[in-house]
């Protein structure tokens, strides 16, 4: 089934650039969008760009999860690509032949490769390596905007098959499986999850299991495309085989690192490495912030039908990877040194090998922690039952099962909406009286319109129970003291969320008395409107004092912070 993520890209396809001829409702033009083949003259014009490289018949032109030399254009011969699992199951994806090309978002950024790719025949290619592959997508707009089109294709075409990237191996009530879970699909990786109990796995999975698993803490295990396996090995350590989590040179000094990958720090990051500063984005989950968990995103302008906040995010990191940013996920910011002529910024796990950069400014666009409610177990239950998202694994896992789900704001609304298309029924909690105060007009409206959403006011959860397979049941306590239990597996909380700004204390960066960072006036007089009260760090979007927490405002600040950059940087003495 097409994720979210899938359905409005592919929807975005069905506008192909001017020449193509028109779409058609049965996709009729599809395949050519994701397998587009250029003419002799459209190749010429792309020699420029790229190098000349040979490979025999029979020779491994790149490996899945090895080394890619780039985005290959076949001139003569063919190259079969393949995907495969690491647990011996391969398909053929495409023959790539002449005026055909091989790659996907990936090599936009030289990530390993998802797929196999093997010469048929004498091959004679163009091979654009990331830097000459975004040199042609700009200097060659026309036909990057085809070339484009089809990396994307491809990548949503191998999320929706589960193909390509690691077999994830856990229970779906293990706590470990679902963050990796939810951190694959959240960054759009393709992965295959297979259930240990399932009696429809084959007797790889059965011979895995009993190969490497010990012990719940085990749990998840994870088969990578060499087909090597790790047990339990952390989200870090995923990271950085997929090639989200590049290698970073600590003497390296980029012109500015943003620190968060939400809509705001999206936004500069497009922006700013759309004119010419090298950027570096560093994100500690998945790219969108809270705006990409949102499920259906109506008011923002351009998107009358609607936008989910995935599909948004989406389109704006690989824009970033487009204009030649770098985003390293997960990468949390651990600190910021600000006594030198440069700006210092750590970041990463120290059990897994923490590290530094150096930028001559720093962007705050870090946003809030998700607010936990001082509820009795509810740590025990995160991730097996209690969730501050809803995205399409959360829906699944409450499929056909009533659910609790506490906020009033933007958000509960939104993920109300979208559960209630996979659950039984939603009772929504709220403390006031009513939505109308909290939540826009047309949400509260689509809420009371919706027969399975139940809006209990002056309502709170007094109490959680559940066993080793995760929580059971909700306590529910209403304003007059009276308390009802439900049998429900699942629990969503959207109360709002704290500043991401415990990390910023070694700098000094003021902050307001709720810890939010203070920008222009309140930062110190003189100061422009989103600079900090420390030279060379900015803050944007829901971080900042006072800030707008709309989407729309978000995007907005990231792209005016660039300009207050650009004056910023030319201020500056040259780094010897």
């Amino acid at each position: 089934m097409p994720t979210d993520l899938s359905i409005d890209l592919l929807a975005d396809a069905d506008h192909p650039h001017e020449g193509a001829g028109p779409a058609v409702a049965d996709g009729g033009n599809r395949r050519e969008q994701i397998f587009p083949t250029f003419d002799v003259d459209e190749l010429a014009r792309m020699v420029r760009f790229g190098r000349r490289r040979q490979w025999n018949d029979g020779e491994a032109v790149f490996e899945a999860g090895g080394h890619c030399p780039g985005l290959v254009m076949v001139l003569e011969g063919a190259i079969a690509v393949c995907r495969s699992n690491g647990m011996g199951h391969t398909a053929q994806i495409n023959r790539a032949t002449p005026g055909q090309f091989t790659g996907e978002v990936a090599q936009l950024s030289g990530r390993p490769p998802l797929a196999s790719g093997r010469a048929i025949g004498a091959v004679d290619a163009i091979v654009f390596d990331p830097e000459a592959l975004r040199a042609l997508l700009i200097g060659e707009a026309e036909l990057g905007e085809r070339i484009m089109r089809a990396l994307i294709l491809r990548r949503v075409g191998l999320i929706d098959d589960s193909g390509g990237g690691p077999v994830v191996i856990g229970p779906p009530t293990n706590r470990a499986t679902f963050l990796l879970q939810n951190f694959l699909s959240s960054n759009a990786q393709p992965y295959l999850y297979l259930d240990p109990g399932d009696p429809a796995n084959d007797a790889a999975c059965a011979e895995l299991v009993r190969l490497h698993y010990q012990q719940d803490d085990d749990w998840p295990l994870v088969v990578c495309a060499d087909g090597s396996v790790r047990a339990n090995p952390g989200l870090t350590a995923i990271g950085a085989r997929l090639g989200m989590l590049p290698r970073l040179d600590g003497d390296a000094v980029f012109d500015v690192v943003v620190v968060g990958a939400g809509p705001a720090g999206l936004a500069t990051a497009v922006y700013a490495a759309s004119e010419g500063l090298s950027v570096l984005v560093l994100e500690q989950r998945a790219y969108g912030g809270q705006a990409g968990a949102s499920a259906r995103i109506e008011n923002y302008l351009g998107f009358p039908t609607g936008v989910s906040g995935r599909a948004l995010a989406g389109r704006a990191y690989v824009q970033a990877l487009k204009f030649g940013a770098q985003l390293a996920i997960p990468a949390p910011a651990t600190g910021l040194r600000c006594g030198g002529p440069l700006l210092q910024v750590g970041f990463g796990d120290p059990a897994d090998g923490a590290g530094s950069v150096q930028a001559r400014a720093v962007v705050l666009a870090c946003g809030a922690r998700y607010r936990r409610p001082p509820i009795d177990k509810l740590a025990q239950f995160e991730g097996r039952g209690v969730y501050y998202w809803a995205s399409p694994i959360e829906a699944r896992l409450c499929r056909q099962q009533d659910v609790i789900l506490v906020g009033g704001g933007n958000s509960a609304g939104q993920a109300a909406v979208f559960l209630s298309r996979h659950a039984s029924r939603v009772h929504m909690l709220i403390r006031s009286a009513g939505l109308a105060a909290t939540m826009s007009r047309y949400l509260v409206e689509r809420i009371g319109a919706t027969a399975n959403i139940e809006l209990h006011p002056h309502s709170e959860v007094a109490g959680l129970d559940g066993d080793d397979e995760g929580l059971q049941t909700v306590s529910v306590r209403q304003r007059d003291g009276s308390l009802h239990r439900y049998h429900a597996r699942c629990l969503f909380i959207f109360i709002g969320a704290d500043p991401n700004t415990q990390w910023l204390d070694e700098c000094g960066v003021r902050l307001d008395a709720g810890g939010f960072v203070c920008t222009g006036a309140d930062a110190g007089a003189g100061q422009a409107a989103l600079a900090t009260s420390v030279a060379g760090v900015f803050a944007i979007g829901d971080v900042r004092a006072n800030s707008t927490k709309r989407v729309a405002a978000a995007v907005g600040e990231g792209a005016a912070v660039v300009a207050q950059l650009h004056g910023y940087l030319a201020r500056l003495a040259p780094v010897a």
